[in-house]
């Protein structure tokens, strides 16, 4: 399931700081429970889209593309089962899984749901960042009964909106299967839980593995280490590094691990949750690293969205591409996904090390103006459980679940690995889109596409004083 694109302001000033919400080694650990990661959660959707009556159609989730037209509802198909739904059960499901893999493996969970549950689910899918750019009008209008969304501060920011239904009374049930920081990336900055979460993802650099071998490439730890391999990519004919920003984005991930890399967690969460300055020191070194590595990008980033920079590195045009492994390895044709690896980003200060990623994590809420609360906590209660998570994720092979007994033995070595890496940082980040206030999230968004059409120090030091003083109107200080 892709990652978020920004979401515009409906009002941000003076909305409620961001909750930091640390991630220890340890609690990782915990939730892992034989292989399983932890993360954030990303999602969206159209604005003012109705919600569909359901149907007794056939059991299938292949919802069609919502219009491109705001507000307009977008086509939906009836999940349904064998047995007789129980009294009033009968949902819409708001999705942003719109590409083939995560629609499909999104599908398959609502058909497990309605056989657990007997509730009939209709999914609305709508194109991902149409999804995303209008979801403060969609909330506010006539929301699904359930829709895919983001943990942390992104699902807090619109529950302290009053835009989404408490389910204190769903973790009651299901609050046994998940560890400590999973739950707090579940409540709102009021204490009450708005969200159930099914998994999270690596941000990490992908390669092919043949690639590697065929050219005696060697995995890189360092920063100059990365550099010099591509380098010898370049050199060798091949596009160093796949890069896309059309989106917005993608390069926040890259914005994102540098700043972990270089001045750690801490300072990441301090910038976010604006107790440090887009002015500072500390954000200079971060766009100048990035200077340093940005000529061995693929050109024209602003122009291209991630699907093709994956498929440039699938067909290995590109050695190297870092984003998520929710979207690059589920990109990735079935017959090449054997090939794909990928290793974390490179360390840069010694200080930090490789300690510290993005790992969101994705899941559901329950939207305030919701028609059935009742059959939509039955489903969320399903969702919530090891079972369900480990059913999904048979068909989602590119996440790792959250569930503490979920069973990992179905793994493939993508999964294994990723769970692995994300168990081995001291801390997790959710990504810089949904750390942050979502009007800041955009504004950084627009000003680094600035710095990839020109990252002269001349113009950093103009997109950091644009940064700050966006920041000072957004959040009020």
């Amino acid at each position: 399931m892709s990652d978020p694109g920004s979401i515009p302001s409906s009002g941000t000033s003076g909305a409620p700081t961001p909750a930091q919400t640390p991630m220890s080694r340890r609690s990782v650990l915990k939730g892992l429970a034989g292989a399983a990661g932890l993360a954030v959660v990303p999602g969206g959707l159209l604005a003012a889209c109705s919600s569909s009556k359901s149907s007794s159609s056939p059991a299938t989730t292949t919802a069609a593309p919502a219009a491109s037209t705001p507000g307009a509802a977008a086509p939906s198909t009836a999940v349904s089962s064998a047995a007789a739904p129980v009294a009033g059960g009968s949902i819409t499901f708001g999705s942003n899984y719109s590409d083939a893999a995560p629609k499909a493996a999104f599908a398959t969970l609502c058909q497990q749901a309605t056989a657990a549950t007997n509730v009939n689910i209709t999914v609305n899918t709508t194109d991902h960042n149409t999804f995303q750019n209008n979801i403060t009008a969609y909330l506010q209008g006539t929301p699904d009964d359930l829709a895919t969304w983001f943990a942390g501060y992104r699902m807090q920011f619109f529950a302290a909106k009053g835009l989404l239904t408490p389910i204190d009374d769903v973790w009651d049930k299901i609050g046994g299967n998940f560890n400590d920081a999973t739950k707090a990336l579940s409540k709102g900055l009021d204490g009450h839980y708005y969200f159930v979460p099914i998994y999270n993802y690596p941000w990490v650099v992908f390669y092919n593995k043949s690639v590697f071998a065929a050219k005696g490439y060697t995995v890189p730890t360092t920063w100059d280490d990365f550099i010099s391999l591509a380098k010898k990519m370049k050199q060798d004919g091949m596009t160093p590094i796949a890069f896309a920003d059309k989106d917005l984005w993608p390069a926040l991930g890259t914005f994102d691990i540098i700043n972990l890399r270089v001045n750690g967690y801490d300072y990441h969460m301090k910038l976010m949750q604006n107790n440090a300055s887009y002015t500072d020191k500390e954000v200079t070194q971060v766009f100048t690293q990035w200077a340093e590595v940005l000529p061995y990008c693929q050109s024209g980033a602003n122009g291209r969205i991630w699907q093709d920079a994956a498929k440039a590195l699938e067909n290995k045009q590109a050695g190297m591409m870092f984003q998520g492994s929710n979207q690059v390895a589920a990109n990735y044709a079935a017959a090449n996904l054997p090939d794909l690896d990928f290793f974390p980003y490179p360390a840069i200060n010694p200080t930090f090390g490789q300690d510290y990623m993005d790992a969101p994590a994705d899941g559901f809420f329950l939207p305030k103006n919701a028609k059935n609360l009742d059959a939509a906590k039955a489903v969320l209660e399903y969702i919530g459980t090891g079972p369900a998570e480990t059913a999904y994720l048979k068909t989602d092979q590119w996440d790792v679940g959250l569930a503490t007994n979920i069973d990992t033995s179905g793994y493939n070595d993508i999964q294994k690995k990723s769970a692995t890496a994300i168990a081995a940082c001291k801390n997790v980040s959710q990504f810089g889109d949904r750390d942050t206030d979502p009007a800041m999230a955009s504004a950084l968004e627009a000003l680094i596409q600035k710095f990839i059409d020109d990252p002269s120090s001349s113009n950093i030091k103009s997109i950091q004083n644009s940064a700050a003083a966006q920041a000072k109107q957004i959040f009020g200080s």
